[in-house]
């Protein structure tokens, strides 16, 4: 990662999008005009490796993705004192789309979005590729693209997104509904398939060490269809998800942590020009309901929880909140997850259960049975368990296995219709449900209709 010393610069909205440049001058990595207008095997390559700089950019920073979600998931708190917006934002809403907060989750994955679709006209007009190198770097770019996508539409839901992003500056594209979008992302991973398929058998450029065992374009293939099980789960196409299950890197036949542990993940360092992981940062701490909620085996507490969590001295929200539990789960150079094998299992068990076939209920307990007792140390769940409850069963082990490694319980309980799940801490705290566009977007669009949707 640190071999590529320049982050194309994140724009403002689509609107600006083709305002791109580089944050720092560096003549190995030339300017988005050169890689639009003049496409070279280098600079295609070097943009390539920057799609995964910029996606990574919004993920770990104490504002970020992955502490964003988990304060709207009742995940996490941050007792920022110098910006109340953590609580009277995230917290007591509504999301606001001019601030930081609610205006998130647009801006950096358009630009990424933008990236990439330069990266693929680049990749078939540059010269010096092969057609498998070709089709490898286009492979690769559009599963990331369709990752950027995703951001997008699980923080902004039936507000919608923008799906065309080669338009030109004056001809801004459509924001469209949320079926649209998952239809462009699913388009987007499948035709990610069939490219990596005639990519031969090696990439034209580098992946970073959080995609030790994806760094073929057979083996990322892999990770595409694990990212294709995710999207397919979260539109109800279970059957689609269990043959994506089928092609993606699912071991069910793992005895220990390093098995479920097996995923490609977003890498940080100290090193010079890299990022740190921001989710260290003092002033965030683990809600107690994560406590409170967690299963035991007799005295042993879920060791999901204890894992990643661990008791302290009272946090104070200036008066207004208190914890007294920090994660566990970082460092400033601990890697934040992509998708993992343990996500996988659940992803198939969801997918079982979501067939209503009581038929296939054992087979997703099964599934969780696998996660629960190698990842939380607990006591297998009883195959009789009715279809409600395999439902409930979903929700917590997922909400454990996955926590604060990207909003999933957010997501998860509003997938489910179950946001009234969520705690509310203080009276006149709300359930953000979605974020709202931003409004340098809908300055840029007079009259949008999606501009008028609220977050809560």
């Amino acid at each position: 990662m640190t071999r590529i010393t320049a982050l194309f610069a994140l724009c403002a909205s689509v609107a600006a999008l083709s305002a791109c440049g580089i944050d720092v001058p560096d003549l190995n990595n030339p300017p988005i005009e050169d890689l639009r207008d003049n496409p070279t095997r280098e600079n295609v390559i070097a943009a390539t490796t920057g799609l995964i700089i910029g996606q990574r950019g919004d993920v770990a920073a104490a504002n970020g993705y992955v502490a964003q979600l988990g304060i709207l998931g009742r995940e996490a708190y941050n007792f920022d004192g110098a910006d109340p917006r953590f609580i009277g934002e995230l917290l007591a809403g509504p999301l606001q789309k001019g601030s930081p907060f609610g205006g998130n989750f647009w801006a950096g994955p358009y630009a990424n979005l933008h990236l990439g679709s330069l990266v693929v006209a680049g990749a078939d007009t540059a010269a010096g590729f092969s057609d498998s190198e070709r089709a490898g770097v286009k492979g690769f770019a559009h599963t990331m693209m369709a990752l950027d996508l995703l951001r997008v539409i699980v923080t902004h839901d039936t507000v919608g997104a923008v799906i065309d992003v080669d338009n030109p500056v004056d001809e801004l594209a459509p924001i469209v509904g949320k079926d649209a979008v998952y239809a462009e992302i699913a388009r987007l991973l499948d035709d990610s398939a069939t490219e990596l398929g005639a990519a031969g058998t090696a990439f034209a450029f580098p992946l970073p060490s959080g995609f030790t065992g994806f760094t073929t374009p057979a083996s990322f293939l892999t990770f595409n269809r694990a990212i294709r099980a995710r999207v397919a789960v979260y539109t109800g196409d279970y059957a689609g998800a269990l043959t994506a299950l089928g092609g993606s890197f699912l071991d069910d036949t793992v005895a220990n942590l390093d098995g479920l542990n097996v995923g490609a993940y977003y890498t940080f360092s100290t090193r010079p020009n890299d990022l740190t992981n921001g989710l260290v940062n003092s002033n965030i701490w683990a809600h107690p309901s994560l406590k409170a909620d967690a299963q035991t085996n007799g005295a042993a507490v879920d060791a999901r929880f204890t894992r990643k969590v661990r008791q302290l001295a009272m946090g104070d929200g200036a008066g207004m909140l208190e914890s007294d539990l920090k994660f566990n789960a970082y460092s400033a150079t601990a890697p934040v997850p992509i998708i993992r094998n343990e996500e996988l299992l659940l992803l198939r068990a969801e997918a079982l259960w979501g067939l209503n076939d009581p038929a296939m209920l054992p087979a997703a307990i099964a599934d969780l049975n696998r996660v629960r007792t190698i990842s939380g140390g607990l006591a297998a769940l009883a195959t009789t368990l009715t279809a409600d409850q395999v439902e409930d069963e979903l929700l917590y082990n997922r909400r454990y296995s996955l926590m604060f490694e990207g909003g999933h319980r957010w997501i998860d309980l509003r997938r489910f219709d179950r946001l009234t799940d969520l705690p509310l801490d203080r009276e006149g705290h709300v359930r953000n449900q979605r974020y709202p566009i931003p409004q340098a977007e809908c300055d840029a669009r007079p009259g949008e209709p999606a501009c008028t949707v609220e977050s809560m």
